[in-house]
C-alpha cells in the first residue's frame, strides 16, 4: 500500500472489539487489507450519518445495527420510509453483493437479526407506542402543538398545577379538562398566586389541542404507556434486539414523530442509572431525519437536546443522528458526535456549495481533497472518522462500506404482521386503557358541585331563614356550602392523594417518575 494509506489504516488497527465498516479507498482502488472500523466502547460517544438522498445512509444504519446486535448490543431504529424491517430476515445473495464483499474483504453470510416492530399510537403495523400527556411534558408538547414561548410557559403552569393536585393527564381530554377548569369562575383563583392563565392563551392552547386531535393524532397519547426499558432487551441467543419503530404511516407528521423520538430518548435518560465508560453500550439509538427535530426549535429546546445528548453517554446510550448534511445539526450538538460517516453530497446550487464547504470544515485535516471526494464518491461509499480506543479522532478515511447481511428492503406485509402479533409485548400494549384521570375527576367535581348547589337551594327554600346555609358567617355562599360538604371533601381526598408528591421533571419537562 502507499505510505499515506498505510498511515490511515494504522489509525483503525484497534486491539479490542470493533465494528467493521468496510475497506479503505485510495487512488481509486479499494484496499481490502486496510479495514476501517469503529471501536465498540466508543459507540456511546455518539455519531452522525449524513449524505444526500440515495447515497446509502439507510444501508449504513443497517450495517452498523447488524454488527451491534451480533455483539449483544440492543439497537433502536426509526424506520421513516418503511424499508428497514428487512433487518429481521436473511439477505439475498447476488452478483452485486458478491462483488462488494470481494472488494472489501467481507465474508458475507445471509443473516436475519432478532427484531421487534413498533408503531406510534398503533398507527401502522407494530406494537403500539404511546405516552401519557403527563409523561410527555409541557416542553415537548409545546413543540408538537407549535406554541410560542408565552404559550409554552402557560402550558408549563397548567402541568405544574395538575402535578400538584394529583390530576393525572393521560390523554388529550384530560389536558383539555384541566385547561377548561382553570379558566372557569371556580378555577381561576387556583393559579392567581403564581401568575394565572389568560383566557386568550387558554383559548389558543385549546384550539391547538382540537386541531391536533382532528388530524388523528390523539391516538399517540394514553395508556398503557410504553416502557422504554423494553428497548434494552437481549434475544434468547444473547444477541441484541433490534427495535424498529415503523413511521411510514405517520411520515406526513414529521414534527410529531421527531418530537416523539426525543421523548423516547429523554425517558431513557431519566430512568437509566449512571454507568460511566463501559465495554459496550447498553443501547444505540438511531435518530433518523434529525433535521426535523431542530427545525423551528426554540433556544431553550435546543439547549435541552444538547444537555440530554451530552449526559446520556454516561448512561451507556449512544445516539446517532441521521440527516443530509452536518449543517442540519446545531453546532453544540454536532460537537458531541465523535463518530462520523459522511456519504456523498450534491453541489447543484449555491446553497449546496455552501453546505459542502461547511461539511469539509467539520472534518480533521487529511490527505484527501474532501470537496472533490464528497461530490464524487458512489453509493455505499463514505468519508469516515471515528474515535479511537483512546478517544482521539482517527485519520479521515474514504471507505467502501460492507454489504448488510440482512434483507435490504422491507419484509413481506404478512410476515411483519405475524411478527408483531407473536411478540410477548403485543398483549401488554395493544389494547387501550382508560383509567380514572383528570377528566373523570373534574367531571365528578362539577357534578358534585351542581348537586350540592341544588341541595342548598332546596334547603334555603324550605328551611328557617337566618341560618346562612350552614353557618357561613354572612359569607355562606353556595360555593362555601359545596366546599364544606362531605361529598366534596371526599372528592378532594381522592384528587389530593398525590399532593405533596409533585412529579419531578427533567430538562425537557418529561416526568421522571415511572407510573
Amino acid at each position: 500500500m502507499p505510505a499515506e494509506a498505510v498511515e490511515i489504516a494504522a489509525g483503525y488497527a484497534f486491539d479490542g472489539p470493533a465494528l467493521d465498516l468496510g475497506a479503505l479507498l485510495w487512488g481509486g482502488e479499494c484496499l481490502a487489507d486496510a479495514q476501517i472500523r469503529i471501536p465498540l466502547p466508543m459507540l456511546n460517544r455518539h455519531g452522525l450519518v449524513a449524505g444526500a438522498t440515495g447515497t446509502g445512509k439507510t444501508k449504513t444504519l443497517q450495517l452498523i445495527a447488524e454488527q451491534l446486535a451480533a455483539q449483544g448490543v440492543p439497537v433502536f431504529l426509526a424506520d421513516i420510509k418503511g424499508d428497514v424491517s428487512g433487518i429481521s430476515a436473511p439477505g439475498e445473495a447476488g452478483d452485486k453483493v458478491a462483488e462488494r464483499a470481494r472488494d472489501v474483504g467481507q465474508e458475507w453470510e445471509a443473516t436475519g437479526f432478532p427484531s421487534e416492530f413498533y408503531a406510534l399510537g398503533g398507527i401502522g403495523t407494530g406494537i403500539p407506542v404511546r405516552a401519557t400527556i403527563t409523561s410527555f411534558g409541557p416542553v415537548l408538547l409545546s413543540k408538537v402543538l407549535q406554541l410560542n414561548q408565552t404559550q409554552e410557559q402557560s402550558l408549563g403552569l397548567i402541568f405544574h398545577y395538575a402535578d400538584q393536585k394529583g390530576l393525572e393527564l393521560f390523554d388529550l381530554k384530560d389536558l383539555r379538562a384541566v385547561v377548561t377548569f382553570l379558566t372557569s369562575d371556580e378555577g381561576k383563583p387556583e393559579l392567581k398566586g403564581i401568575g394565572g392563565l389568560s383566557t386568550v392563551t387558554a383559548g389558543v392552547i385549546l384550539r391547538a389541542l382540537t386541531a391536533f386531535e382532528a388530524q388523528g393524532m390523539g391516538d399517540f397519547f394514553g395508556e398503557p404507556e410504553f416502557d422504554t426499558s423494553e428497548f434494552l432487551r437481549l434475544a434468547p441467543d444473547g444477541r441484541g434486539l433490534v427495535s424498529v419503530l415503523e413511521l411510514a404511516d405517520v411520515q406526513d407528521k414529521p414534527q410529531l414523530f421527531s418530537t416523539f423520538l426525543m421523548w423516547l430518548l429523554a425517558d431513557l435518560y431519566n430512568d437509566l442509572p449512571e454507568v460511566g465508560d463501559v465495554e459496550k453500550p447498553k443501547l444505540v439509538f438511531f435518530f433518523d431525519e434529525a433535521h426535523l427535530l431542530f427545525n423551528g426549535a426554540s433556544k431553550a429546546f435546543l439547549q435541552s437536546i444538547t444537555q440530554t445528548v451530552r449526559l446520556i453517554r454516561s448512561k451507556g446510550v449512544g445516539v446517532f443522528f441521521v440527516t443530509q448534511t452536518p449543517k442540519d445539526v446545531p453546532a453544540d450538538v454536532l460537537g458531541q458526535l465523535g463518530n462520523r460517516v459522511q456519504h456523498a453530497l450534491r453541489a447543484f446550487t449555491p446553497d449546496d456549495q455552501k453546505a459542502l464547504k461547511a461539511t469539509v470544515r467539520t472534518f480533521p485535516d487529511s490527505a484527501y481533497d474532501l470537496e472533490e471526494i464528497l461530490t464524487g464518491i458512489g453509493t455505499g461509499e463514505a468519508v469516515v472518522t471515528v474515535l479511537s480506543e483512546k478517544g482521539a479522532p482517527t485519520p479521515v478515511a474514504v471507505t467502501r462500506l460492507r454489504a448488510p447481511e440482512s434483507l435490504m428492503g422491507p419484509v413481506e406485509a404478512g410476515a411483519l404482521e405475524r411478527a408483531v402479533r407473536s411478540s410477548v409485548l403485543y398483549s401488554r400494549y395493544a389494547e387501550v386503557v382508560d383509567r380514572e384521570s383528570a377528566y373523570e375527576k373534574l367531571s365528578a367535581r362539577e357534578a358534585a358541585a351542581e348537586a350540592e348547589a341544588e341541595s342548598a337551594r332546596k334547603k334555603a327554600d324550605s328551611g328557617p331563614r337566618g341560618g346562612g346555609g350552614g353557618g357561613g358567617g354572612g359569607g355562606g355562599s353556595v360555593v362555601e356550602q359545596v366546599v364544606g360538604s362531605g361529598m366534596f371533601k371526599s372528592l378532594l381526598r381522592s384528587m389530593g392523594t398525590q399532593i405533596g408528591r409533585e412529579i419531578s421533571r427533567s430538562v425537557f419537562g418529561t416526568a421522571r417518575r415511572r407510573r
